[in-house]
């Protein structure tokens, strides 16, 4: 994995209602590419989240795939 601002990706699963958030390092173009791939073939979707732990989702299940933006680190003080 790239180092890199994570990015938040949401993914609605069918008939679930808790939906899956993971934070990848990848960037929303990378992702999306991942994502439309699969949607494509058909099968798995396979992603990989900040700290390493795998994600994997029949793509016959998703029902929408969110990219938030970038996040950036917080840098000083927090208000008083």
């Amino acid at each position: 994995l790239r180092k890199g601002f994570p990015v938040e990706v949401k993914i609605g699963v069918q008939n679930v209602a808790r939906e899956i958030v993971l934070e990848s390092v990848q960037s929303p173009d990378e992702v999306e590419a991942l994502v439309t791939a699969a949607l494509t073939k058909g099968g798995l979707l396979n992603l990989v989240d900040d700290s390493g732990r795998r994600v994997i989702v029949p793509v016959a299940t998703i029902g929408y795939v969110d990219l938030g933006a970038a996040k950036k680190p917080s840098v000083g003080f927090g208000t008083i």
